[in-house]
């Protein structure tokens, strides 16, 4: 049970009042890895510090004229993207690639994870217009690959399911040719979520695993690690032409033998794209960071990715699960081609 909580009031842009929670740590035990040896956690000063992160995390300060007019348009539609909400460190480089990842119904989640920046609290009220405007910026932006997202709804009948097909079908109309992915929620395992998602025709359909079974306490309290992988296979089953995708961070004090069997899982439920990315933590009330990764060990996973059988792997420091997903797609696309070729 958690029993130390941080509670601040927030008031957001348009004047609503919520509230954030975020908890220590120390509160989300887990189990020690399979060898027994208690996991060692960076002190938070010395992840955050001058000496602190190795010269392959550092990451451009966001700048140039794709970013600002990526970031004008969002604002004057009144539109969220979790490039910012999860102060994700590639921004400034997709800005400027113009591709963004749009964050739907609202940006307070009612969930609390361990390693999330977006707000946990309680949601504003639903924004039925919000497909519209997500369509709207698709076309003024020119974008051939749009990716949306958003934070749990757990207190809809629907998780919010419906949103997500009403804006994949509002960008179907206005830019016929646009892709689009979307990052599911897990819907509390709801199929007929999942299939109202999968109806409306997305070309990607991704939920993240996030971590190995064994952190899902501290890392997903609200979630379960078995329910993300029925997700992703009922998915694949109900549109076997549809690219499922998954992702997780290392960092967080797994090892290597969950890494590789997490892997297997994921392709095992029939898993195209996998997505491997570095664990940053973003305060010091979130999970604190066990090590960080060297670029040759992402290449080693996505060497492995690839001879499991996925169809692209993204693997690197600064991967997260909206990388590159143009490249992404297409190369699963070609991939799977050649595979029944």
């Amino acid at each position: 049970m958690v029993r130390r909580r941080k509670i601040e009031l927030k008031v957001l842009e348009d004047g609503t009042k919520t509230f954030t929670v975020r908890h220590r740590w120390e509160d989300r035990p887990v189990a020690p890895p399979p060898d027994g040896r208690p996991t060692e956690y960076l002190p938070f000063r010395q992840e955050r510090g001058r000496h602190g992160r190795p010269g392959w995390l550092k990451a451009r300060v966001p700048d140039g004229p794709g970013y600002r007019e990526i970031k004008e348009t969002m604002r004057g539609l009144s539109l969220h993207t979790v490039c910012e909400e999860a102060r994700c460190p590639n921004i400034g480089e997709c800005w400027n690639n113009r591709t963004a990842t749009f964050m739907i119904l609202g940006n307070v989640c009612t969930r609390s994870c361990g390693f999330c920046a977006v707000l946990t609290g309680r949601p504003q009220e639903l924004d039925l217009e919000e497909p519209y405007r997500v369509a709207d910026a698709v076309k003024k932006m020119g974008l051939r690959h749009a990716v949306i997202t958003s934070v749990n709804r757990d207190e809809l009948p629907d998780g919010g399911a419906s949103v997500f097909a009403a804006t994949i079908r509002a960008i179907r109309r206005e830019v016929p040719g646009c892709a689009v992915e979307v990052l599911t929620p897990d819907f509390k395992g709801d199929r007929d979520a999942i299939k109202t998602v999968i109806d409306a025709r997305p070309d990607t359909f991704n939920h993240n695993i996030e971590t190995v079974p064994r952190l899902y306490p501290a890392v997903r309290p609200q979630a379960k690690y078995g329910r993300s992988l029925e997700v992703l296979r009922y998915a694949k089953e109900l549109d076997p032409g549809v690219l499922t995708k998954s992702g997780f961070m290392v960092g967080l004090g797994e090892v290597e033998e969950e890494i590789v069997r997490t892997m297997r899982d994921l392709r095992e439920h029939g898993v195209d794209i996998l997505t491997i990315g570095q664990y940053l933590r973003p305060t010091e009330n979130h999970l604190p960071m066990a090590r960080y990764y060297t670029p040759q060990e992402f290449a080693r996973y996505k060497k492995l990715g690839l001879e499991m059988g996925f169809s692209h792997v993204e693997s690197g420091p600064l991967v997260r699960s909206s990388y590159h997903a143009h490249e992404q797609t297409g190369d699963a696309r070609r991939g799977a081609l050649g595979a029944r070729g």
